[in-house]
């Protein structure tokens, strides 16, 4: 059931020795798969840091990349997270928001990535943003409502709702062509995914 979304992959890279050890110790350390999902986001969120809030210079593009060095852009992060709960069977993807990069609509957008994952013995998808809190971001583990980093409020800003197995490639390009996470995150963020048509 839901195969595409346990599917590992050069991004989702969950047979790395770190990411095993990782999601074995967290593992042993959970009641059920509940509790081991909500233990993957605390870590995420908390353990590894968001490039932008710690102004590290670091690029990562893949899930054991994210781990080993600490740190990573909501994107990459997110694949951390999808490889941690797919190693252990529970199905996770990726859906995705469009939002301003600053506090006015001249500053530009940018896409936001976050976590789908299936709870079995709910039988039911749900949203979890592992993004990282500071002061304008604040995300919760919750099974009953979603506690995202981010509202979609301002004028075209949009949720997309999407559920996608495979990270977009776009983003994936973005990450692959930079080694500067500053200058990638002033100047190369996409504001659109990959396949999408906006009518403006």
């Amino acid at each position: 059931m839901y195969e595409e979304y346990l599917k590992e992959s050069e991004y989702i890279n969950y047979h790395h020795p770190e990411i095993e050890k990782l999601a074995k110790k967290l593992k042993n350390e959970s009641k059920d798969d509940i509790d081991y999902i909500q233990k993957v986001f605390y870590f995420v969120r908390d353990e590894i840091h968001h490039s932008a809030d710690v102004q590290d210079k670091q690029v990562t593009v893949t899930a054991s990349d994210c781990l080993e060095k600490g740190v990573g852009i909501c994107w990459v992060k997110s694949y951390l997270f999808a490889a941690l709960l797919r190693i252990h069977g529970i199905p996770s993807g990726f859906s995705h928001q469009r939002l301003t990069l600053g506090n006015t609509l001249d500053s530009g957008y940018c896409i936001h990535s976050l976590n789908t994952v299936y709870i079995a013995s709910l039988g039911k998808w749900i949203r979890l943003d592992a993004r990282g809190n500071n002061e304008s971001a604040h995300s919760e583990f919750s099974l009953d409502k979603e506690i995202l980093a981010y509202r979609v409020t301002s004028q075209g800003e949009k949720d997309y709702f999407d559920n996608i197995a495979e990270p977009d490639p776009g983003l994936i390009k973005v990450l692959k062509e930079n080694t500067d996470a500053h200058y990638m995150y002033s100047y190369c963020l996409p504001d659109r995914l990959t396949n999408e048509q906006i009518i403006e």
